[in-house]
């Protein structure tokens, strides 16, 4: 009986030191940042493209109202939309809500960042920090992990880092 307890004990340990591994959140107050990503950019590329959820587990509605990263001149909230069968890309007017208890996906073809003039040209496997700044819960630092060039969602696999606190 006692070896099955330490071989439960040290499965439960390997799980907690490996959980953390496989996820890539950031959190402050009641904002959830999952999973930062980037795409692989050509050299000279003048623009690079930011992907993450936003999840809202608190009582009352934030907004994103700015984004920094030391990789580009600037960054933007970008929509891709679709008029009478013609895509086009504009600047999001304003910043983006995020409504109480519930999340906003920003993705390919639709709502992202866009990190303007970027400083250096991306690679898979890079990472990239940025801030991005809630109107109610400040300012939360996250990771972006850079995938393959013809990434169109999260790739599980790429090494994440771990769970990490606003600011770290």
């Amino acid at each position: 009986m006692k070896h099955r307890t330490n071989g439960l004990l040290l499965l439960a340990t390997a799980l907690l030191w490996t959980a953390p591994a496989l996820s890539h959140d950031f959190e402050s107050g009641s904002i959830r940042i999952d999973h930062p990503w980037s795409r692989a950019t050509p050299p000279g590329a003048p623009v690079a493209g930011g992907y993450l959820k936003i999840e809202n587990k608190g009582p009352d509605a934030d907004r994103l109202v700015s984004i920094k990263s030391e990789i580009a001149a600037r960054a933007e909230l970008h929509e891709s939309i679709v008029k009478d069968g013609v895509a086009s890309m504009r600047p999001l007017d304003g910043a983006l809500e995020v409504p109480a208890g519930q999340s906003v996906e920003l993705g390919s073809g639709g709502i992202h960042i866009m990190f303007m003039k970027p400083s250096a040209t991306l690679k898979k496997g890079d990472k990239f920090k940025a801030t991005l700044v809630f109107e109610k819960a400040g300012p939360i630092e996250v990771e972006f992990v850079v995938q393959s060039m013809g990434s169109r969602a999260p790739e599980e696999s790429s090494d994440h880092g771990g769970d990490h606190g606003a600011g770290q």
